[in-house]
């Protein structure tokens, strides 16, 4: 195992944004995990688990050593009547995986196409997009504790999914708290996909597609293309310009609150959940408090879509996290002033 000093990482944040790791370890597999955790130098030192780094924003150097996770690894696991069984590493690309599962002929993962990052930070997130979310085709995960060197599983009850939340967000208040933040390295992933395979199409992008195309019976990979051509139209590729994907993620309020919203300003996009709450469009909300197309610095609210952030700067003069969380806090105080609603960022802060 070997630890480099002095590593960077605007290429390995999908912001592009200039930081240093003072020590990066890369993790091909578990003996990788259990090596670090056998040298007295990095047994007890701070950890920083790294994926894509498609969902944070570096405000500075990283001290803790980085893990950046590199498992690899494409497989079906198991085919049941009612499933198939996938099993992917968690260096994976979150994109390719999901291309592989439907040349394989195992649908299912289709509406979550062209989602940036790694498999590993999948259930971290609980990614979603376009009617399904990750906790949907979940079946179980492995990884490893970074304080005792323990292999442990989890199901999808264990891992506490919730709307881009997961157990390995939350530090752990006590010693009989389960929260995972910092302390477990995810090495790989399995996903149920259902037999016999249903198309989700119940979203209005994909319903004008239908419309567009006159076919109404879709197939997986129809479907893929499909949402891969409306993220590119409305949302930047992060290797020409740098961002995180949505920024903020999208409030939930009480169908009073919406009412009384709604009087304001009629033209708000909502969607009624299955709870009774309802979801605001976070980017409606933006772009109604006119940030759409404006800078802070480097910093710029994307000119299609105000729920994402960009990096202006490009490679040669690239936005700094101070830049990127000054406009992000901009933001947040102009939608509660108009809105009364908070605005909760996505990526995690480093």
């Amino acid at each position: 195992m070997i630890v480099e000093s002095n590593v960077a990482l605007q290429q390995h944040n999908s912001f592009g944004i200039v930081a240093r790791a003072q020590h990066l370890a890369r993790i091909a597999g578990e003996a990788d995990v259990a090596a670090l955790l056998a040298d007295a130098r990095w047994r007890d030192a701070p950890k920083f688990v790294l994926g894509g780094g498609s969902n944070i924003v570096l405000t500075g150097d990283v001290k803790p050593l980085v893990l950046k996770v590199e498992i690899k690894g494409l497989r079906l696991v198991e085919e049941t009547p009612r499933a198939w069984i996938v099993e992917a590493g968690a260096g994976e690309v979150w994109h390719d995986t999901v291309r592989w599962t439907l040349a394989q002929g195992f649908p299912g993962l289709e509406n979550l196409a062209l989602i940036p990052g790694t498999v590993g930070g999948s259930p971290v997130q609980n990614i979603g997009a376009y009617g399904v979310e990750l906790q949907d085709r979940f079946d179980s995960l492995d990884a490893i504790d970074l304080r005792s060197g323990r292999a442990f599983t989890l199901d999808a009850a264990e891992c506490a999914f919730g709307y881009r939340d997961s157990v390995f967000k939350h530090a752990a208040s006590g010693d009989n708290d389960f929260g995972l933040a910092g302390r477990a390295l995810i090495t790989r992933v399995r996903f149920r996909l259902p037999k016999p395979w249903k198309p989700v199409l119940g979203y209005l992008d994909l319903e004008r597609k239908m419309d567009e195309t006159g076919n109404f019976q879709p197939t997986a990979t129809e479907i893929f293309d499909w949402i891969c051509a409306i993220r590119r139209a409305k949302l930047p590729d992060w290797r020409v310009l740098g961002n995180a994907g949505s920024f903020f993620k999208n409030p939930t309020v009480t169908p009073e609150q919406c009412a009384d919203i709604i009087a304001r300003d009629p033209k708000i996009v909502h969607y009624p959940m299955a709870d009774g709450s309802i979801k605001l469009a976070a980017g409606w909300l933006i772009d109604a408090c006119g940030w759409k197309g404006k800078s802070v610095g480097n910093a710029g609210v994307y000119e299609r879509q105000a729920l994402v952030l960009v990096n202006r700067g490009g490679s040669t003069n690239p936005v700094t996290g101070g830049e990127v969380m000054t406009l992000a806090k901009a933001i947040q105080t102009s939608v509660y002033e108009r809105f009364g609603i908070r605005l909760e960022p996505e990526p995690v802060v480093v």
